[in-house]
């Protein structure tokens, strides 16, 4: 099943996207249940939009070997966690913004879990009970910014920027989240082809030792970690985030204006 998040009329709505195409409005959010409302929207009058409002997001480093190899990092004993704040999140065919100031900035393609029901000391046995589906993420880094707050212990705001964490486009319910292809593409390119047969700690794994430390709550997104062929992005790229099973997520690239930015 495929569930997306829409604007339609300046109202937002969850619906379910049918075989046929169209979407089974739902009554309220996929976290409250699955109640349809009897509405049935049409995909060309909708307006795709992040897959949860404002979530918390939880971000995984160095989860594929392959990729702590292409950058020269150790295979980490536990999971190496950060956050990405809320405002960092945006939906499909929105616009990774490319900072000012930045410099090196790179794209990271993730299968994201969504949390369906709250969790707390739960097994990684029990884990996938708590999953409400999966999505497609774009992890954006600022390597220059990453490298300098990484010296001293800490990941924020060079994953944090506004913009920097786009998902979508819909959240996919029923996958097996142990064997999904991820493919990342800039302008047509194909730079990531991996797996997440591939993930150092499985998404059970990684739900197990969230909720151990943490209440993990419904609409919460973990992104896994990326594959091996991270890259640059500039202004004008294209980004294509695909997974099996989910479909494709898809943003531009284009440059800050602060002045616009100081005037809204």
């Amino acid at each position: 099943m495929h569930i997306a998040r829409y604007a339609l009329d300046e109202c937002v709505h969850y619906g379910i996207i049918e075989n046929e195409g169209s979407i089974a409005r739902l009554q309220s959010s996929p976290l409250d249940g699955l109640k349809r409302s009897g509405a049935i929207d049409a995909p060309s009058a909708v307006r795709l939009l992040a897959p949860i409002e404002r979530p918390r997001v939880f971000g995984l480093g160095y989860n594929y070997v392959a990729h702590s190899k292409e950058v020269g990092k150790a295979v980490p004993q536990i999971p190496v966690l950060f956050m990405k704040p809320s405002t960092s999140v945006i939906g499909p065919d929105e616009s990774i913004v490319y900072p000012e100031d930045g410099e090196n900035i790179h794209f990271e393609g993730e299968l994201t879990v969504v949390i369906g029901k709250k969790a707390r000391h739960v097994s990684a046995a029990d884990a996938l009970d708590h999953v409400l589906g999966y999505t497609c993420g774009n992890d954006v880094s600022d390597r220059v910014l990453q490298r300098r707050e990484s010296e001293f212990g800490c990941l924020l705001a060079g994953k944090g920027y506004d913009t920097f964490a786009p998902m979508g486009p819909v959240i996919a319910t029923g996958l097996d989240p142990s064997k999904l292809g991820i493919i990342t593409r800039v302008n047509g390119a194909v730079r990531q082809n991996g797996t997440t047969a591939d993930l150092l700690f499985s998404v059970p794994e990684l739900i197990a030792y969230l909720s151990r430390y943490m209440t993990l709550l419904p609409g919460d997104m973990i992104m896994t970690g990326t594959p091996a062929g991270v890259g640059p992005i500039q202004v004008g790229d294209t980004i294509e985030v695909e997974i099996e099973g989910i479909g494709i997520l898809r943003n531009n690239v284009v440059a800050e204006n602060r002045g616009s930015a100081a005037r809204g």
